[in-house]
């Protein structure tokens, strides 16, 4: 008698930071549970039909805005049941795990540094400080240049020091299209893949329309 494999080996998601130019993987941050669910809107843009010319209702004028809503739960107990093996765990918590998914939305304290001495010196253009290309992934199919947009944290546990062993993080998402990113970037590149990739999928049935019951066309 064989013994039962068990279940198979999911793979994990998470996030990928790479450096302003997409050429260099800074750090990840993978889930330590895989969400649960994830919410996708995805919102056509059309051209505006107000001009009264009725070729625009058919017109699309670029790729639709998608949206993603997700939830990641950071759990430290499993960890603190081996405190030797987890010294960080025991002395801050999910601390760790909380920054980490923190600075991908705040920019480098150098470079608010840096960004106030030059502008005392009166030597800065005022333009936004830069960020590092933000990647999610979920599989081997579906990694997605993304731009967080909402960031909310319920800490449900904690220890006796405060700090927090249990919480939940509510992450609101925007993929990224050729409408912001440079065309040749990597994100751009990312994003080209997955149009590709849903446009085959797309594509793997055919034009018979007897599928629907239609002898022909109405």
């Amino acid at each position: 008698m064989t013994a039962f494999p068990g279940s198979p080996r999911t793979m994990r998601g998470g996030f990928v930071v790479m450096d302003g130019d997409g050429r260099a993987v800074v750090r990840t941050v993978p889930f330590q549970y895989n969400p649960e669910t994830l919410s996708r809107t995805l919102t056509p843009r059309g051209a505006t039909t107000d001009g009264g010319d009725r070729l625009e209702a058919l017109r699309l004028v670029g790729p639709p805005v998608e949206t993603l809503k997700i939830e990641v739960v950071l759990d430290a107990t499993d960890r603190l049941e081996h405190p030797t093996e987890n010294p960080d765990t025991v002395a801050k918590g999910i601390g760790a795990d909380l920054a980490e998914l923190e600075t991908m939305i705040a920019p480098a304290t150098a470079d608010l540094v840096a960004a106030e001495a030059l502008t005392r010196r009166g030597t800065l253009e005022i333009l936004p400080l830069p960020s590092p290309l933000l990647l999610l992934v979920l599989g081997a199919n579906r990694t997605l240049p993304v731009r967080i947009t909402e960031f909310t944290v319920t800490e449900e546990a904690f220890d006796t020091r405060l700090n927090p062993v249990l919480a939940r993080v509510g992450l609101g998402l925007r993929v990224l299209s050729l409408d912001d990113l440079p065309m040749g970037s990597k994100g751009a590149e990312l994003f080209l893949t997955a149009a590709r990739r849903r446009e085959r999928l797309a594509g793997r049935r055919g034009a018979d329309i007897r599928t629907l019951g239609l002898a022909r066309m109405p």
